[in-house]
Parts: structure tokens; sequence; C-alpha cells
């Protein structure tokens, strides 16, 4: 019998004699998704759709749905997305186009500065952007300047805040994936339309934007999930009827089956989305014949016409940088002085000190308990988060691209699925795990699973699962571009797979695993969704939990919250800055579906 035709217990026998080393890795990293991603989720699943007398039923997905407030959340949260979704595109577009296709004076550094969004959640710079559309901000002052009320913007257009600071922070994902697909496509395609008597726009929109549907896709997906279940944005912005912020606020009700229906609804919708982009629009015939096999010489331009292609690169950073600025003008004002001015009136640096020597931010005592404080809580975090994120990405780079396994792509896929599962969802989920085990042990249940009382172990998973993917890429980017001989030459010599690994492949592939790692690090240090969710005692607060805290305090909150804000971007611009000269141009293959 064939390899082929054999079945699949034959097969695994197979491999297991073949390749055990492999198998053995990818049972142990099946375990670990299983336990870090698919048992978050199996839970959701079970509490929306299971009553408590162990039935399946529709029951509570239909009293969402049927529900005014909660259907009303949703359709609004995904009118956002979509908002979200299209205005990042029509930013990343014109911009991927140009960085990829002309060269021109100070195209290396404008096409770096427009990912410094990137630097940035959109929860903090809403921070930033609520000050300039205060009643009498500095917006109020260009447009109504004399108004004897100012223009209550934040009442009349915060979804549309949200909105603008969403896609602004977010459309370098989309640019990312862009410019990799427009880089890809075979110019001798867009040549043949030219001679055939298409002109360049029609070139443009029948022959390229078809042939980078996939990019485009990929990350327009990834915007669309974001966005759709984005917590940070509309807390700051007082958007309080979209479905993150009632599932947020509906925590205190976990008993209750019908926030876990709520949740089942966003989970499904975002799986659908990852699929349809994945799969169905994200890979394509038409993209596949199109992919390049020689590179295109980009077009020099000078003079004018160079002028003219840094325009929209400097149009779209004076607005994107926007919320960045105006969350150091607010860290540097003094309270009540930015008001009726379009810039502040006093300045002082005493809320970088306020925030460093803050008991949310620094080491503490709470109840008796030393905390490391929310700087100290984040590092600790990311930083095992990234430690266990680079070993189980190195071993899952090794099975998917040395390995001769047949179920390889399926484990790529596998360690690729955070990017569909939203953080909110996840971390919902484990708080949902941590109540149904504390449910059924009782005072026995192990102090690591109450999320109440000691969130750590719960936050690291957390934080380890969902930034996985950046980590995957890079190892298996660096895996890819490394030759099998220099391994096959080690084996040869008699040096074991361990040692192999160890003293040839690990050093090969190290500055592509680092550049994951750093990038994974920046990204877990300043997560939303699973911080605001999943600690809920202060002396486990992360930084971004405790600038929602700061926030809300009256006085000279929200500068100090801008400044532990300003803190947390210099740092993330410097591990960012970092891993993006390790990667270059294969920054965007962290962003890919």
């Amino acid at each position: 019998m064939s390899e082929r035709a054999a079945p699949p217990r034959a097969s695994l026998l197979a491999a297991l004699r073949r390749e055990p080393g492999a198998v053995a890795i990818s049972l142990a990293l099946c375990v670990f998704l299983g336990v870090t991603l698919l048992l978050p989720i199996a839970n959701v699943m079970k509490s929306g759709f299971v009553t408590r007398g162990g039935e399946l039923s529709f029951e509570y997905l239909q009293i969402v749905l049927a529900d005014p407030v909660l259907g009303g959340g949703l359709l609004k949260a995904a009118g956002i997305a979509v908002a979200t979704t299209l205005l990042a595109t029509m930013i990343a577009l014109p911009l991927a186009f140009l960085s990829v296709r002309f060269e021109f004076p100070g195209r290396t550094l404008v096409s770096g500065l427009v990912l410094l969004p990137l630097i940035l959640p959109p929860f903090v710079g809403a921070i930033g952007l609520r000050q300039v559309l205060g009643r009498f901000g500095p917006l109020s002052m260009i447009f109504a300047e004399g108004s004897p009320t100012g223009v209550d913007w934040l009442g009349s257009l915060r979804v549309y805040g949200v909105i603008a600071v969403e896609a602004l922070s977010l459309y370098p994902v989309v640019l990312l994936n862009l410019q990799a697909a427009l880089a890809n496509i075979d110019p001798t395609l867009e040549r043949a339309a030219r001679n055939l008597g298409a002109s360049g726009a029609r070139t443009f929109f029948e022959v390229t934007l078809p042939l980078a549907r996939p990019g485009l896709f990929a990350g327009a997906t990834l915007v669309l999930i974001w966005s759709f279940t984005e917590l940070g944005t509309p807390l700051m912005f007082q958007v309080y009827d979209v479905t993150p912020v009632q599932v947020f606020n509906l925590l205190s009700e976990m008993e209750n089956p019908v926030p876990h229906a709520l949740v089942l609804v966003m989970l499904v919708a975002s799986m659908l989305l990852y699929f349809v982009g994945r799969v169905v629009l994200g890979r394509s015939a038409l993209a596949e014949s199109g992919k390049a096999a020689v590179s295109r010489a980009p077009v020099r331009l000078s003079g004018t016409r160079a002028a003219l292609a840094l325009l929209p690169f400097a149009l779209v950073l004076s607005v994107s940088l926007l919320p960045h600025l105006s969350v150091v003008l607010t860290s540097l004002s003094l309270p009540g002085g930015w008001y009726k001015t379009v810039i502040p009136s006093s300045f002082t640096l005493e809320h970088f000190a306020s925030a460093l020597n803050d008991d949310l931010v620094m080491p503490s005592s709470f109840g008796g308990h030393v905390s490391l404080g929310s700087v100290g809580n984040s590092m600790l975090y990311a930083s095992a988060a990234t430690a266990i994120g680079v070993v189980t990405a190195v071993a899952a780079a090794v099975v998917i691209v040395r390995s001769r396994l047949r179920l390889r792509f399926a484990l790529d896929l596998l360690t690729m699925l955070p990017l569909a599962v939203p953080g909110l969802v996840l971390a919902f989920g484990y708080l949902s795990v941590s109540v149904a085990i504390k449910r059924e042990l009782g005072p026995d249940a192990p102090a690591f699973t109450d999320a109440q009382r000691f969130p750590v172990v719960l936050l690291i998973l957390a934080y380890a699962a969902r930034r996985l993917p950046y980590i995957v890429r890079s190892a298996v980017a660096g895996l890819e571009q490394t030759p099998p001989i220099l391994e096959l030459a080690a084996r040869n010599l008699g040096a074991s797979r361990a040692r192999t690994l160890r003293e040839v492949t690990l050093p090969l592939i190290f500055a592509s695993v680092l550049a994951g790692a750093l990038m994974a690090f920046s990204f877990a240090l300043l997560e939303v969704s699973d911080s605001l969710i999943l600690a809920q005692t202060a002396e486990y607060y992360p930084i971004t939990k405790a600038i929602w805290e700061l926030s809300q305090r009256l006085g000279d909150g929200i500068h100090v919250a801008s400044a532990l804000g300003v803190w947390a971007m210099s740092l993330l611009f410097l591990t960012l800055l970092t891993a993006g000269a390790l990667l270059g141009k294969k920054a965007g293959g962290l962003f890919r579906l």
C-alpha cells in the first residue's frame, strides 16, 4: 500500500518512526494551544449554547439577538468596524502604491514614519484626542472661537472619534500587507495591459488591485476583527452601547449566560471574517498567477513630482500622529492649562514624576502585599509571555519548515488562529474558565486559576497565546531563508538533533526570532482587552489598566494617565525600532493572515 493510500493510523505510526521528535513537538504544541486557546473558546461556546441543565439550546443567543440594546450594540460595533476598515484602507492604499512603485528623496524615512501609529494603542491615543475634542478644546478654538458654549464634539461626534482614532492607529496593518502584495506582482502583466491600450488608472483598478487582493483583504480582515472587538477606545470616548463595552460592564455577572452568548456571537463573527479573509478572499488563482518572477525597479522621481509623492505621507503623518501629540501635550499641561486655547497655556513636567511615583505604577504595598507596580507587572507579564512564545514558536517553526509531517500545515494554521480570536473573547474565556473551576472545586481550586485574586498566570498565558503568531512568522521566515544543508552537514559530522538546533539552527535564525520576540513583547506590554478584563486587583494591574484607572481620577488624573502613556510609548518605540531594524522588509509578514 502506498503512503498516500495508507490509513491514518498507519500514517501516524510511520511518521512516529520516521520523525519521532517532530511528532512529539506537534503533540506538545497542540496541548499548549489547546489549553491556552481552544479551552477558553470551548468554554465560551459551551456557556453560550448549553443550559445549566446540560441541554443544547439556542435560547441565550435568541435573547441576545432579540434584545434591542444588545442587538443594537452588535450592529453599532459592526458599523464602527466597517467604517474603520474602509478609512484605514483609504489611507493605506495610496501610501503603499507610492512607497513600492516609486523612488524619491525621503522615501525610506517617510515609509518608516507612517508606521509610527503602531507604537500607541488607540486606547491611549483616545486620551489625548478627548482633550482636542473637548467643548472648549483646541478644535473648538479653531472652528468656533468666540462661541459662548463651544462645540460639543464629544457629545455629537464621539462615534466618529472612535472610528478616526482606530483607523489612524490601525492603517499600518493594511499598509504592511499591501506593500508586500504590490511588491510581489509580476510587472509583465501590468506592462501587457498598458501595451493593449489600457490607461494607468484602468490598469491599476483592473489588473494591479485584483492581483493585490490577498494582501488587501488580509490586512483589512485583521483591522475589521480588531476594531469590531476593540474595548479601550469606546470606553475612553464613553461609547457604552457597543458590544465590547457591554461585555466589559457584564463582567460582574459571570454566572449569567447572556454575556457568554454575547461573546460567542463576537467569536463566531470574528472567525467567519478570518475564514473569509484567509481562505476565500486572501488566496486566489489570479493572485498566484500574478506573483512576480522578476523584481520591479521603482520609478525614480525628482523635483515637483517627488514633492507630490511626499505630500500624501506628510498629510497622513500630520493627522495620524495627532493623538500621539495630544497625549504628549496633555501630559505636559497643567490641569486647566489647556482650556480655550489651541495649545496649552502652561506647561509642567510634574505629571511624569507623578506617574512614576503613583502607587499604581511603581512598587508599593497593597493590603499587606508588595506589588511590583503596573510597570513592573507589565514587564513581568510581557517578558514571561515572550519567553513562552519564543520556545513555542521555534518548536512550531522547526516542524512547519523542516519536517515532512502531513499535518504541519494544520499546525501552521493553528498557530495563526490567535489572530482571529479577539483579545476580549480570549480574556473573557479565561475568566469564564476560572469561574467554572472555582465553582466546581470551591475552596480547593488552585490559587493560580482565580482570576480575581491571582490573575498573573492567566495574564501571562493570554499574552503568550495572543502574540504567538508574530514570533512564529518570524521564526518560519528565518528558517525558510536558512539552507538546510548546513544542518545536514552538522548531523553528518555526528551532532545530535538537539545540538544541531542549539549550535547551528538557532544562531542562524537568531535575528529573525529576536525581531518577532521584540514585536510580541512590545504589543504584550500595552495589551488592552486582556488587561482590562483579567486584572481586577490593583496590585496586579499592568500599564494599560493603570492608565485606565488614572484617567478616571478627578483633578490631574487625565494628565498623569497621559504621562504614563508617554513613558509606555517611549519604551514601545524603542523596542519596535529595534524589531524593525532586524526585520527590515519582512516586518509585514508579522501581520499577514
